[in-house]
């Protein structure tokens, strides 16, 4: 017996390069089956040309369906351009960009493939030479990074009877951040008490209650101007407000948490720190190795929340790195 020839590389590379299909018979196209399957017993029973002629039509339309979806599916490109914001157990943007190099798709259907991630997106018509960016609803089940493989289009077009699906290898990593909503308490203390000229509550350029009017001095800003008062009696009058108080904090999560109480630290964690930092506070957070700086503002909020969405999962943020 002579050796087997390996394959050449021009071979393993089409292989390679060439997605994975798969073919998927719909709720239509079953009863499609079981109608060409009873119109050909009929056939061959009584032997009547008509019957013959609508078998030959329905297995016809079956070769057609599979031609016309393997071409919808030829030719494409997809990117994957990601989404903002991604919180576990509630649907978030996710998008894909899908193009075309020659003729039209129809009926395309994409999700991520291999993954716990619900919802998909779609395009009822993709031309040639022409970007789409593909907008879906997916929801994470958990916190925490979600390795995602490849991405799945699929099309039922032209009649809706079998659905061909193509998997393009796209390897990525999406963070999904605690769930919102979690019910918490603010800090009664904070870390490091005032900061700046927090400690004077009552200066009056601030952006507390309202203090009280006064004549517009020279070279102050006009934007406080209160303009209804100030035509009423005649002169320049601005708005004196009080400055607001300001603290730091430093939330923290501490080491031997697992499972479900490291799940219920975290969403707690974030909630804090979301209210502190809507309140104008800075805030810091303290966990097991790693310690966050103090800050305000919303891209201190996503440094935090990217941080704790990576608590428990050390190892596979040192191989994504």
């Amino acid at each position: 017996m002579s050796p087997s020839r390996p394959s050449s590389p021009w071979r393993r590379l089409r292989a390679t390069l060439r997605p994975p299909r798969t073919l998927k018979v719909t709720g239509m196209g079953r009863t499609y089956l079981v109608v060409t399957f009873g119109v050909g017993l009929g056939a061959l029973n009584t032997g009547n040309n008509l019957l013959y002629l609508v078998l030959g039509l329905l297995l016809s339309v079956i070769i057609l369906s599979g031609v016309l979806s393997e071409r919808c599916l030829r030719d494409l490109s997809v990117r994957r351009v990601g989404g903002e914001g991604a919180f576990a157990g509630e649907p978030f943007a996710f998008r894909w960009a899908l193009t075309r190099r020659e003729g039209h798709a129809f009926a395309l259907t994409l999700s991520e493939v291999d993954v716990p991630l619900t919802g998909e997106g779609g395009v009822g018509h993709l031309p040639a030479g022409v970007e789409h960016v593909v907008r879906a609803d997916l929801t994470a089940p958990r916190r925490g990074p979600v390795k995602l493989v490849g991405v799945r289009v699929t099309t039922t077009w032209p009649l809706g009877l079998f659905a061909k699906t193509r998997v393009f290898p796209l390897p990525g990593t999406l963070l999904v951040f605690p769930r919102r909503g979690f019910a918490c308490a603010t800090p009664e203390d904070a870390a490091t008490g005032h900061v700046g000229e927090a400690h004077h509550p009552h200066r009056m350029d601030g952006t507390g209650d309202l203090a009280g009017l006064r004549e517009l001095g020279e070279g102050e800003d006009s934007r406080r101007v209160h303009w209804l008062k100030s035509a009423s009696v005649g002169k320049l009058l601005k708005v004196e407000r009080e400055r607001e108080e300001r603290r730091t904090y430093v939330l923290e999560v501490r080491a031997g948490l697992a499972d479900e109480a490291l799940e219920r630290r975290c969403e707690e964690v974030a909630e804090q720190a979301h209210r502190l930092l809507e309140a104008g506070h800075e805030v810091g957070l303290e966990l097991p190795g790693q310690r966050l700086r103090p800050g305000a503002g919303s891209g201190q909020e996503r440094l935090l929340l990217r941080a704790l969405a990576w608590v428990g999962f050390e190892e596979q943020r040192e191989e994504a790195a």
